[in-house]
């Protein structure tokens, strides 16, 4: 069984815009919208950057309905369905192939701190229940458990498991689940400022959380990378540097999310335990913006 391609290039991480009335729906149609305008590849909904773990079941169930109906088909819509609770993480993933998701994105179980038997183990019973491609999110910062290569290996032999989002940062252990999972797997970057390289080592694009603010940019590192233009490719990405670090110097999505408010597509509004950015971090972030022309 050939397994199904989900997307080359760059996919947004995108934010949940919040209002006082809970999520609002109106700003994020427009963010989706203008996403789609600017050439991203997909859009992943309700993960890290959209504030899952504070979503209500019903929340997330509607932020995702209503992102699927809104693309509309135009580029896929990747549903993020994880969580520690490998049961829950289950039902979340039905529930997104049911509604027309192209692919769902779970992050390894956060908390629990699995064994790497248990992790395969986690990983076999969604898939086994997804009739979609599902990606496998590996963020250890978030997680407290980090998915080794050899995992990775055991893993890709499932026929819907398609993909990997690796935000471990360790281009080390990177360039070795490239090597076992060869082409059973594509991977992509999750962190911003490894795109290129991890495009150089066969990467497939980026599930990018700055993408929010510079779709357009972020679309075309990936889009020179794969024309050849791996110079052009680097420079961006090197450019582009001293935002991205700025949009983490306090923890996703706080920035992103103090960054759109700045341009005036949401409200800077996170739902607690998260909180508004604080200083000097949100003049440093805005200085960067000024100085690429964002505001």
């Amino acid at each position: 069984m050939e397994k199904k391609h989900i997307f080359t290039g760059a996919a947004t991480a995108i934010v949940t815009p919040m209002n006082d009335s809970g999520v609002d729906y109106e700003a994020l149609g427009k963010l989706i919208d203008w996403q789609i305008a600017s050439g991203i590849s997909a859009i992943v909904v309700c993960a890290t950057t959209g504030e899952a773990p504070t979503l209500t079941d019903n929340e997330h169930c509607k932020v995702l309905e209503f992102a699927i109906r809104r693309a509309d088909r135009k580029i896929p819509i990747i549903a993020g369905t994880g969580s520690n609770d490998t049961g829950h993480a289950i039902m979340m993933t039905q529930y997104a192939c049911a509604i027309g998701a192209s692919a769902v994105l779970c992050v390894t179980p956060y908390y629990n701190r699995p064994t790497q038997t248990g992790l395969i183990a986690s990983y076999t019973a969604i898939a086994d229940a997804s009739s979609v491609p599902v990606i496998l999110y590996n963020v250890p910062s978030r997680t407290g458990t980090n998915v080794e290569p050899q995992t990775f290996g055991v893993l890709a032999d499932h026929p819907r498991i398609c993909a990997i989002k690796e935000a471990s940062g360790n281009i080390s252990k990177i360039a070795e689940t490239i090597r076992v999972v060869g082409d059973r797997l594509d991977v992509y970057s999750g962190n911003d400022d490894q795109i290129v390289p991890i495009l150089s080592l066969g990467g497939k694009g980026v599930i990018s959380t700055f993408s929010n603010i510079m779709p357009a940019e972020a679309a075309a590192i990936c889009r020179m990378f794969f024309a050849g233009d791996v110079k052009g490719s680097a420079a961006l990405q090197l450019k582009l540097l001293p935002l991205i670090h700025a949009l983490f110097s306090q923890t996703n999505p706080i920035p992103i999310k103090a960054a759109l408010a700045r341009m005036g597509l949401i409200r800077d509004q996170l739902r607690l335990p998260m909180t508004p950015m604080e200083e000097p971090f949100r003049s440093r972030l805005y200085d960067e913006m000024a100085a690429l022309g964002l505001i």
